[in-house]
């Protein structure tokens, strides 16, 4: 029984939204089964998806928490 992780900010995907849309989620939890299916073939019901959401702020890049690398970034690519 497969279960596949997914690890997303939580920043939307739109202007204006805090996390992923209902059918978004539906759609990575669709395609990430899916390809299971395909490749290994494991079968839609014996495979679980779990998607996490996490904060911007309990991520880092670059040696810093992720709201500071992109505040920089611009700065570097000068």
């Amino acid at each position: 029984m497969p279960i596949v992780t997914i690890q997303v900010t939580r920043e939307g995907t739109t202007p204006g939204a805090a996390s992923l849309t209902a059918a978004e989620k539906a759609a990575l939890i669709k395609g990430s089964s899916q390809l299971l299916l395909d490749v290994l073939g494991k079968p839609l019901d014996s495979t679980f998806v779990v998607i996490e959401e996490v904060d911007t702020d309990n991520w880092g890049w670059g040696g810093l928490p992720v709201p500071e690398f992109r505040r920089r970034r611009p700065a570097q690519t000068k």
